[in-house]
């Protein structure tokens, strides 16, 4: 982006809540048996968001949701096209056997992520289910790959970036659409 961007709020931190509550009532209400459910966040920023629903849903129902990381950085097939980061470990404290296992990140764009994160989850075990739960949907997608819950679609172009920001690593919550 340059300097010259144009920044649209798309969700307040207020708004973000909101929208974080809503997924965590879908998750209960359309997720099965929750004694089998588990939430695995995509590094870097699915991980707060997969702890910030786990919370809601142990609020909601008095039930503590198990709470995993998943690095995908070694299993993408876009590494030359995309800025890398140093991998984070991943941690996986549950058996995925037999569990529905929701994968969490904030943007879904053209699928790739997700592709890596399910080859990354199937290399650890074989849950009865996966499903996918992300904060945006900014289309796009490269892959047939579609998120089960989804917080906000948001149309976009490509030269348009989303950048959504978790008080745990950016100091505040809220998602900003940047306009080239």
């Amino acid at each position: 982006m340059s300097s010259h961007s144009t920044i649209v709020e798309i969700l307040s931190a207020e708004e973000m809540r909101r929208t974080l509550n809503r997924l965590s009532s879908e998750l209960v209400e359309r997720g099965a048996d929750l004694e089998r459910l588990a939430l695995l966040g995509i590094y870097t920023r699915g991980v707060p968001l997969a702890q910030i629903l786990a919370q809601h849903i142990q609020r909601l129902e008095s039930i503590a949701i198990p709470v995993g990381a998943l690095d995908i950085t070694l299993y993408r097939d876009d590494l030359d096209k995309i800025s890398t980061r140093t991998p984070a470990p991943t941690r996986i404290p549950f058996d995925l056997t037999n569990r529905v296992v929701v994968l969490v990140d904030d943007v879904i764009y053209s699928g790739r992520t997700m592709r890596a994160a399910l080859n990354a989850v199937l290399d650890y075990g074989r849950p009865n289910a996966i499903r996918l739960a992300v904060l945006i949907d900014r289309g796009h997608r490269e892959l047939p790959i579609h998120p089960d819950f989804v917080g906000r679609t948001l149309p976009t172009s490509k030269e348009e970036a989303v950048k959504v920001f978790v008080q745990s690593i950016d100091g505040q919550d809220g998602v900003h659409l940047l306009k080239p």
